[in-house]
């Protein structure tokens, strides 16, 4: 007799960093657990996180602040999410025009490749469109709620650049970051892969950043759940948990990634050259159009050094930039709420962890104090640019 498969409709994003659920689809992982994976491919994060709150959807690929902002009630309908698979850590990049770029190198006093540098040459350039008269700066990011926002806002603020007053962010769906750039209506963004490379190939754009070189280990995508469906049915949370780790195993063996690469390659996932997939996944990224390269092999985690297990910790830093800009208001419960959403201890029932081997790495950002969760009011206390609400 055929066993009966339980069907589970999951919400994503084109970007390599839902390589995992690409995965475990296409290598027959799901099936093993007795999953009926059906992929539903979104253009933009609001329509994911919509479909997942009002139950169209039974998971999502979903930006990790936008989680916890559900939870809280911020910017949409309050619905408690929680995640027991952490998708992906890093995988973003700031990219800006060549006419920026030409511009920040003029004003540099210092290497570009160190945002410390770049960030005051940022500044620079902001005070002389100001002297004379022209329209603020634009870039795009992701979602208000989305650690592009957050890395953009941490590294202009770095230089001296106010956010909010300086340049303007405006929000754009990752596929529309390229044309948006080549139509000059935007002077540069933070989005994951492929898009930063996608914009470089076609000579639109300039990798000036990868997210890894702001924020060492940025939480980026969870896998989302309701509160009340992980509640109502741990068994499915738990063989979800499971096929994903393998999943992310999968992706994270160098031996696999020409294979993840063609399955990532497909038009119905994210739909771009399998050769610029590759790229990513190897942490090794053409940055400009002349062929220079920048390496790094944490550029994005997928499936090792522990970044599949939620840790509340990064929950509390994204809870923290949202304090900073000004998103939400402090309180305990609601640091309490947003840490609730990362549920390491799903992830250790479901992988039958019992103890665990070694502490996360730290969130760790490239200026600034380092992160404490035990006092964010003296940690956002000693930023001199920010939003806070008292």
């Amino acid at each position: 007799m055929t066993k009966t498969l339980k069907s589970v409709r999951i919400g994503f994003i084109p970007l390599v960093d839902a390589a995992a659920l690409f995965v475990v689809v296409d290598k027959g992982f799901a099936v093993v657990e007795g999953l009926d994976i059906q992929l539903a491919r979104e253009v933009s994060w609001s329509n994911v996180r919509d479909k997942l709150n009002i139950g169209l959807f039974d998971a999502a690929h979903l930006l990790a602040p936008m989680a916890i902002a559900s939870s809280l009630g911020l910017g949409c309908a309050k619905v408690p999410i929680i995640t027991p698979f952490t998708l992906a850590v890093n995988g973003n990049a700031i990219t800006v025009s060549p006419t920026l770029y030409a511009d920040l190198q003029t004003v540099a006093d210092g290497d570009l490749v160190d945002p410390v540098s770049s960030a005051r040459a940022l500044a620079r350039v902001v005070r002389q469109r100001k002297e004379s008269g022209a329209e603020l700066m634009t870039f795009g990011m992701t979602f208000p709620f989305s650690s592009h926002n957050y890395l953009l806002r941490y590294w202009m603020a770095s230089g001296g650049v106010d956010p909010d007053e300086d340049v303007r962010l405006i929000v754009l769906p990752p596929p529309y970051m390229v044309e948006s750039l080549a139509k000059k209506q935007v002077d540069g963004f933070c989005v994951g892969a492929p898009w930063n490379s996608i914009a470089v190939d076609a000579g639109l754009g300039r990798i000036l950043h990868f997210g890894v070189h702001i924020c060492a280990n940025a939480p980026e995508k969870v896998l989302a759940l309701r509160e009340s469906v992980a509640r109502m049915e741990p068994e499915t949370v738990a063989a979800l948990t499971r096929a994903l780790a393998r999943a992310a195993d999968f992706v994270a063996a160098p031996e696999n990634r020409r294979e993840v690469a063609s399955i990532l390659a497909r038009p119905d996932r994210v739909g771009v050259e399998a050769e610029l997939i590759l790229r990513t996944l190897d942490g090794r990224l053409k940055v400009a159009s002349d062929g220079c390269v920048r390496e790094n092999p944490n550029y994005l985690l997928i499936g090792r050094d522990s970044a599949s297990r939620p840790d509340p910790t990064q929950a509390a830093w994204l809870y923290a930039q949202m304090l900073r800009w000004g998103q939400a208001r402090h309180m305990a419960e609601s640091l309490a709420a947003a840490k609730r959403t990362y549920r390491p201890d799903l992830y250790d029932s479901a992988l039958g962890i019992h103890e665990v081997a070694a502490a996360p790495p730290a969130v760790g950002a490239f200026s600034g104090p380092p992160f404490d969760d035990s006092d964010i009011a003296a940690y956002l206390a000693k930023f001199e640019i920010g939003r806070q609400i008292y």
